[in-house]
């Protein structure tokens, strides 16, 4: 081991010429990397849902409708000029209009109070048309942005994406402000925290090497989702900076009597360790989200991995380069410690350890049950209300009514039984219209009499298509009963059926990650135990550790219930890992620390002198992280964004006050010294 770290001191300009290559090569490939803004494609590809818009793309014409496009103060003839120009859009697969319902020479010959009321008001009224339109994946920024160009501001978009193509806009400035925010408050953070004015830029460039490099190697994925794109560089950096100080840390301690060379090669060996159990916490949680059937866990859990991976590395292996290089200047820069020493903070926190940790038992059921009641969100409707998304969505509902498509596939078989089905259909609480062959062109007249463009709309050659209009939002309550009785009644009558659509998409999602929300949190529990009990020895601290910081996760996740906010369902589900795995390493420096200064002290002597220690050190990391939290939360309009950051910038803080309060009562009710000497662990 020595030879090899003597070996990264001696070759400090191969070392730095590997990094900073790999880092521009990196920059260039994170560029090409795709993005994928569509959550729906990370279904599991057995979901009923993602079966039947298989279905729908192998055998049937166009995509499925992902927007609306409203025109105002327009005639007949105009709006047609309009959809054909739509239609001439680059992403815009298919439009869809009243002409295709009732044909294009009807329109045109037939005064338009002489058709069906019924059917003209749901595509025209009061000269305001409304069309339907598919969108190509991937190119929905340039597709909308072309329709508002045409469209002017005095008419509408809105839909599945449309939303899509607000998040693209939105998702590399809002990287971009969440940075900006975040690196000044890190800095200063570090300065308060180090005596060197040189050290901060040294620990930022360490692991943003390491975000870059992981950002490029992104490109073996092929893609990565918006959430991985947004969420996975800021969490590396909040995650990772404590190695760096772990590291420099003790580099400084062994500079007072060694020269740097071999101050350097003991700081590794004595930080190694610590850093590598720290990580590896950290490793756990993470790995856990690649066991979620929903694959969006899958996408950053690997993501975050590789990069605490790197981060790793680049503390070990880079940052030991680029301090010894610059080791003259740290000592020509020097200050004065600015961070206060917290000497009062263990007597304090010693008396206030029972008031805690009695408040923290009286509120633990509650918040337990809570956390388990919350309401969630699962698509991207209610993307910036703020914006022209917001104002558009709501200007089409105020026209023409709440409008929520499902489309249902059956085997195609007896016309009779589509028939009966189709009735059964429009009886169910909601559905305004249920459109299919035998509704629109009727049971009496045979296929091969009825145009095949008509024909090809409703049929393929194994399925019959039938199109379920709903006055539901996109989801919610009402929404999901709406969807589960469309697929209960189908049941009734066809052994195979599939149901697409968003809200059929948003169904199979809600479902599939109440069973990924047991299965996650498991695997990150019993991962992090039995990572604390390798490095303990001991069965009770591991509980004690993850009790602590289980507690806070749950006061966290139960604030949204107490409050009546419903939230984002990937902020739930990630900062379950994510906060236990990144702040369970408050819990292990605690402990670590308490059980050493037992082995000489009284128990009570022992934890207050812990505090005073080790306080400073775990709010300098809560707070990067929490900042980082905070960062994501007031810069992003996107609520699964912004949830994830506010649930932990919280859940960290939370996190820091029961280390500060919980821990140490536990750790000192629960000692079990015997006349041996033996500590804790034992």
């Amino acid at each position: 081991m020595e030879n090899i770290l003597y070996s990264i001191v001696r070759h400090q300009k191969t070392v730095l010429f590997t990094f900073l290559t790999a880092t521009v090569i990196c920059a260039f490939l994170s560029t090409l990397v795709f993005v994928n803004y569509n959550i729906v494609d990370y279904l599991p590809k057995d979901a009923q849902s993602t079966t039947a818009i298989n279905i729908i793309k192998d055998e049937f014409e166009g995509e499925f409708p992902n927007a609306r496009v409203m025109i105002t103060n327009v005639s007949i003839i105009e709006a047609l000029e309009y959809k054909e120009k739509i239609s001439a859009i680059d992403g815009v697969t298919s439009v869809s209009w009243l002409d295709d319902v009732i044909g294009l020479d009807t329109l045109k010959s037939t005064p338009i109070e002489f058709l069906d009321t019924s059917i003209v008001n749901n595509y025209y009224s009061d000269n305001t048309a409304l069309m339907t339109l598919s969108i190509e994946s991937g190119k929905e920024t340039g597709a909308v942005n072309a329709i508002y160009e045409l469209i002017d501001e005095n008419n509408a978009a809105a839909g599945e994406a449309v939303n899509a193509a607000r998040m693209q806009a939105m998702a590399v400035s809002e990287v971009l402000n969440a940075m900006a925010i975040l690196l000044p408050i890190i800095i200063v953070i570090l300065i308060l925290s180090t005596t060197s004015w040189i050290e901060p830029l040294l620990f930022l460039t360490t692991i943003g090497v390491a975000v870059i490099i992981n950002m490029g190697t992104n490109i073996i994925y092929g893609e990565i989702s918006f959430i991985t794109q947004t969420v996975s560089p800021i969490l590396q950096i909040a995650v990772s900076m404590d190695y760096a100080i772990f590291l420099l840390h003790s580099f400084n301690e062994y500079r007072n009597s060694h020269e740097p060379q071999k101050a350097m090669v003991l700081a590794i060996k004595q930080s190694l360790p610590t850093v590598a159990a720290s990580a590896a916490t950290t490793v756990v949680g993470f790995t856990a989200l690649i066991f979620m059937r929903f694959t969006i866990g899958a996408d950053l859990g690997v993501s975050l991995l590789k990069g605490v991976t790197l981060s790793f590395i680049s503390v070990m292996v880079f940052l030991p380069v680029i301090t010894l290089m610059s080791y003259k200047a740290i000592d020509k820069t020097r200050h004065k410690k600015l961070m206060p020493d917290f000497k009062k903070a263990g007597n304090l926190l010693m008396k206030l350890r029972i008031p805690f940790l009695i408040l923290v038992l009286i509120v633990l059921i509650p918040c337990f049950l809570g956390q388990a009641n919350v309401e969630f969100l699962y698509g991207t409707s209610k993307i910036a209300n703020a914006s022209r998304v917001g104002r558009d969505t709501l200007f089409i509902k105020e026209k023409f009514g709440e409008e929520n498509v499902l489309v249902l596939l059956v085997p195609k078989e007896s016309p009779g039984k589509e028939k009966e089905l189709c009735d059964a259909l429009s009886k169910i609480p909601h559905v305004t219209n249920v459109v299919s062959f035998v509704t629109a062109i009727g049971t009496e007249i045979p296929r091969e009499f009825v145009p095949e463009d008509a024909v090809n709309q409703f049929y393929s050659e194994n399925y019959s298509r039938i199109i379920i209009y709903t006055d539901t939002e996109e989801e919610g309550e009402k929404t999901f009963n709406t969807v589960e009785a469309v697929i209960n009644t189908a049941a009734e009558y066809y052994d195979t059926h599939y149901l697409a659509g968003q809200s059929a998409a948003l169904y199979d999602m809600k479902n599939i990650i109440s069973a990924d929300n047991v299965i996650v949190s498991l695997i990150a529990v019993i991962g992090i135990f039995i990572v604390l009990l390798v490095t303990f020895r001991s069965l009770f601290i591991p509980l004690i550790s993850i009790f602590t910081i289980e507690t806070a996760i749950w006061i966290n996740l139960s604030i949204p219930y107490f409050t009546g906010n419903a939230l984002s369902f990937v902020g739930y589900l990630i900062i379950n890992t994510v906060q236990l795995g990144a702040t369970v390493d408050y819990s292990i420096l605690f402990t670590n620390n308490y059980l050493n200064n037992r082995k000489t002290l009284p128990k009570k002597d022992a934890m207050r002198i812990t505090i005073e220690d080790n306080l400073a050190a775990i709010l300098t990391s809560a707070c990067i992280l929490a900042t980082a939290g905070f960062a994501l939360a007031y810069t992003s309009s996107n609520p699964i964004i912004s949830d994830l950051g506010m649930l932990l910038g919280r859940g960290t803080l939370l996190s820091l006050t029961m280390v500060s309060f919980v821990l140490p009562a536990l750790l000192v009710l629960f000692d079990r010294r015997n006349k041996r000497g033996q500590a804790l662990a034992n």
